[in-house]
């Protein structure tokens, strides 16, 4: 009989999931305000402003997990500098999905556009009215969400990279529902004894 594959903590691979798909509209909705000038651009802004607020709290409730709940190790095989992408790779997914909403805030506080959430809910605003810091802030966002979508495809195709060359259990890791089959020396590396 084969042992569970040691997994992430739920709370982490249900923030995981949940901030996929968030970002992934995000970015679409990115892509939709920058290429229109109709009306679809208000309410494009209308989701845009809300949803990435939603990531910056979830940002940081993750970060407070991934921070009290140890992650399951790599392979033990995995090639060393795939271990220091993996690890660079994951750090700086953390760092965009922190500092674009926070750009995005600042950029319209700059602008002297309001940031509204819900029903009149504003958020104050980080900096002070400045056209220049607006321009600034505005193409960093846009380079930064560049970056994000490129670490998003990588991150990819890392993940696909392990499930089907590697085979190994670095996806059933992260995956919602309950994988099991884990190999001997993946359950070694979690410090679970083979059945």
């Amino acid at each position: 009989m084969s042992a569970p594959v040691a997994r992430f903590n739920p709370y982490a691979r249900l923030l995981h999931w949940l901030m996929a798909v968030m970002i992934i509209a995000m970015l679409f909705i990115g892509v939709g305000m920058v290429s229109t000038t109709t009306q679809a651009y208000a309410q494009l802004v209308a989701i845009h402003k809300p949803l990435g607020a939603a990531i910056l709290v979830l940002v940081l409730i993750r970060l407070g997990v991934r921070f009290t709940h140890k992650p399951p190790p790599l392979p033990s095989d995995l090639p060393a500098w795939q271990r220091h992408a993996a690890m660079l790779s994951h750090w700086l997914l953390y760092a965009l999905m922190l500092l674009m909403p926070l750009i995005g805030w600042a950029m319209l506080s700059a602008g002297g556009y309001p940031v509204a959430l819900l029903d009149g809910l504003l958020l104050p605003a980080l900096v002070p009215l400045d056209p220049q810091l607006f321009a600034f802030l505005r193409g960093a966002h846009r380079y930064l969400a560049l970056l994000l979508f490129a670490t998003f495809l990588l991150h990819l195709a890392a993940a696909l990279f392990h499930a089907l060359i590697r085979r190994d259990n670095v996806l059933p890791s992260m995956l919602p529902w309950s994988s099991r089959g884990a190999s001997i020396d993946s359950q070694r590396d979690a410090g679970m004894p083979p059945e």
